[in-house]
């Protein structure tokens, strides 16, 4: 029998990305959901019941290890320059909010019905697991929210690094958490909503909310960004087209890496050759790939919104202006893998709109399907901050 091995470099050509995962996950649980015994998917059930209390474990931790370290980090500076650069990146997150937020009021209750067949499929007994083991959360999320502000204000304050470090060190710890476990699992965990829902049939309703949404968020993200660089082009008195065609190889190199901070040298070159003075760039560009994540707070109030309305959830204005406001904040904190703003953004899903672990994982496959989209908005984006922020601290005076 001969043996055919395998190098690093073929096992790396095999690899297969966290979105392709997901789609194949999704679709095998709808394939699979038509045939598999009940006995089998109370098997996955099982599975799902324990990774749900794991990951209701975690939330709080992340919030905890995430955001103390971010409000710190951004403490510890100071001057001008990061007080309008990190007003300007907040107030641009709200903003596109507010828009997903308005746009999905105005548009989604004509476009998704909540069909009465899921509430009759909510009103049947459930699958069950075969067991479940409880492991309750060290505290809430808002306890979990307050304390990080709490400690890294008084972090930022403190001359002494030994409990920064402390912090530091615990961050790590939670980035390899989500990194190495939770990440890794999550396919097989969102396969296993996804049979379950198959089996009991409502999956195909949620199938027609995915198509239709995600057609809205990419005209969204359009429009944010056309509008962004008409700020900008105000500000600097430049076309804006310009300016926004200067910036799509950052644009498009974020579709293929996903992620805001390894974009960030093509997001600097680009944002220099826009004109931005490389003293700006260098500062506003790196702090940008944390701070400012308009296209995926974009994208996860327009999800959220559409499977409340799905669900037959109620919501209103006001509930959704304080998951806005404390959703722009969590996702200074989202850690730069694939997939870890709306890992970030769980406990405010859960703690303010009531999701429970089904929709938490829906948000989560919604989100990784035009996690691409997200995260090439957020850096285009960025070059628009720094043109503002060159304009405004005079540096070419």
């Amino acid at each position: 029998m001969q043996l055919k091995i395998y190098n690093n470099s073929t096992m790396r050509q095999l690899h297969l990305g966290l979105l392709p995962r997901i789609i194949i996950a999704i679709i095998l649980g709808i394939v699979l959901g038509n045939f598999f015994p009940s006995t089998l998917i109370r098997l996955f059930t099982t599975f799902n019941a324990l990774f749900s209390e794991f990951l209701g474990f975690s939330i709080p931790l992340i919030i905890l290890g995430l955001v103390t370290v971010a409000i710190a980090d951004i403490g510890h500076q100071a001057g001008k320059m990061l007080l309008i650069t990190v007003a300007i990146a907040y107030g641009a997150t709200l903003f596109s909010g507010f828009l997903s937020y308005f746009t999905g009021a105005a548009l989604f209750p004509s476009m998704i019905t909540p069909d009465p067949s899921l509430q009759l499929v909510d009103e049947q007994p459930a699958v069950l697991p075969y067991f479940s083991i409880s492991i309750p959360p060290l505290m809430n999320v808002m306890t979990a929210l307050v304390l990080s502000f709490m400690l890294g204000l008084g972090l930022a304050g403190l001359k002494n690094d030994t409990l920064k470090n402390a912090a530091t060190d615990f961050q790590e710890i939670i980035t390899l958490v989500i990194k190495k476990a939770i990440i890794p699992i999550l396919p097989l965990y969102i396969f296993g909503i996804f049979l379950e829902m198959t089996y009991s049939g409502k999956v195909y309703s949620i199938l027609m909310v995915f198509l239709q949404i995600i057609a809205v968020i990419f005209a969204l993200h359009i429009f944010l960004l056309i509008f962004q660089y008409s700020i900008a082009g105000v500000v600097v008195k430049r076309n804006p087209f310009k300016l926004l065609a200067t910036m799509l190889p950052a644009y498009f190199t974020a579709l293929g890496t996903q992620s805001s901070a390894a974009t960030i040298p093509v997001t600097l070159e680009q944002a220099i050759k826009a004109g931005v003075s490389p003293r700006i760039a260098g500062f506003v560009v790196p702090l940008c790939a944390t701070i400012h994540l308009s296209g995926s707070t974009l994208k996860i109030v327009a999800c959220a919104l559409a499977l409340m309305i799905m669900q037959g959830m109620p919501y209103d204005f006001p509930m959704f202006a304080g998951f806005i406001f404390l959703l722009g904040i969590t996702m200074v904190a989202a850690p730069g893998v694939p997939g870890g703003a709306i890992m970030a953004a769980l406990g405010v899903l859960q703690s303010v709109l009531g999701f429970d672990e089904s929709a938490q994982a829906l948000m989560i496959a919604l989100y990784i399907a035009m996690d691409s989209f997200g995260t090439a908005c957020n850096v285009t984006g960025d070059g628009s901050i720094a043109l503002v922020v060159d304009k405004l601290t005079n540096s070419k005076q």
